[in-house]
């Protein structure tokens, strides 16, 4: 399979336009994609990081009720953000949003710069994330390279992408039309994400005439360079945390109750120092009397 470069030769400024007008007819119509609010943004990425669709919907509505800003995301506690973070997993990405925040407040006067060293500079902002609030909120012509992006352009030219081939197809997209780097940024996503998938349908790929793995008749190695597999989470260090931190949403817990409510009865030393990991990551404290509180 001829792998392909960025170049005239696979027409990019007809792929963009394509998958940005196949967007624009067919792509899901998201809540976050709805505004250019830095901050919505943000607080969408976050959530979106391995966790799904239809989890983040309902609990990105409601973290924006009550956390509208930047502002009143820093005056709040640390536990009230975790405890609105419930059902999306990976609570580290709230402790990080709200130091995010606070730096947000103190550092750019409460507004969520768009440059992209600024947005490097906060807590919990990798090239990523910064990449997408200003894909998505300042609609600037930078690429986004998800794994859902990562996995289509790599099919598409026949070898694994780089951040750089990214980035030339939103310049190219914001070329040929206003708005066009954005568009193409939600369609490429939404192009792996729902027909670029793991098994392909390239039959409802708009891409599909243009794709040097079609081209190939699906011969060879998928260029998509898969991401490694996570460990098992059920009995992990994880599943423990997980459990500790959804009870302290509830209310306190007493040290001696942590092997129940983490799932290790038995192992009272697995429990105690999974848990210190918590405090250590900022998710809880704990008092001289033992008690276990969310921060």
């Amino acid at each position: 399979m001829p792998a392909r470069p960025l170049t005239d030769d696979v027409a990019p400024a007809a792929l963009t336009v394509e998958v940005a007008a196949w967007f624009g007819a067919d792509g899901r119509d998201l809540p976050w994609r709805r505004t250019r609010d830095p901050w919505a943004v943000l607080v969408s990425e976050l959530m979106l990081q391995q966790t799904g669709v239809a989890r983040v919907e309902p609990r990105f509505h409601a973290f924006l009720a009550r956390f509208p800003t930047p502002g009143t995301c820093a005056a709040a506690p640390a536990g009230d953000v975790v405890e609105e973070w419930r059902g999306l997993g990976y609570n580290r990405r709230a402790v990080n949003l709200h130091r995010c925040a606070r730096a947000v407040v103190d550092e750019h006067d409460g507004r969520l710069p768009t440059d992209l060293d600024a947005l490097l500079a906060l807590p919990g902002v990798g090239p990523y994330t910064a990449r997408a609030v200003l894909a998505f909120a300042a609609e600037t012509p930078v690429g986004v390279l998800d794994v859902n992006v990562t996995r289509a352009l790599s099919r598409l030219l026949g070898r694994a992408v780089t951040q750089a081939d990214a980035d030339g197809l939103a310049a190219v997209a914001d070329a040929a039309a206003p708005g066009g780097a954005w568009a193409w940024n939600q369609g490429a996503m939404e192009l792996g994400a729902t027909v670029c998938r793991p098994r392909p349908r390239c039959e409802a790929c708009p891409a599909a005439g243009r794709c040097a793995w079609w081209a190939s008749g699906l011969a060879g190695d998928d260029p998509w360079p898969r991401p490694r597999r996570q460990s098992r989470f059920e009995g992990s260090d994880r599943q423990g945390r997980g459990r500790l931190v959804d009870a302290l949403r509830a209310g306190p817990v007493a040290a001696a109750d942590l092997p129940v409510v983490m799932g290790w009865p038995a192992d009272r030393e697995r429990a105690a120092r999974v848990a210190a990991t918590l405090v250590a990551d900022g998710l809880a404290v704990v008092d001289d009397a033992g008690t276990w509180r969310l921060p």
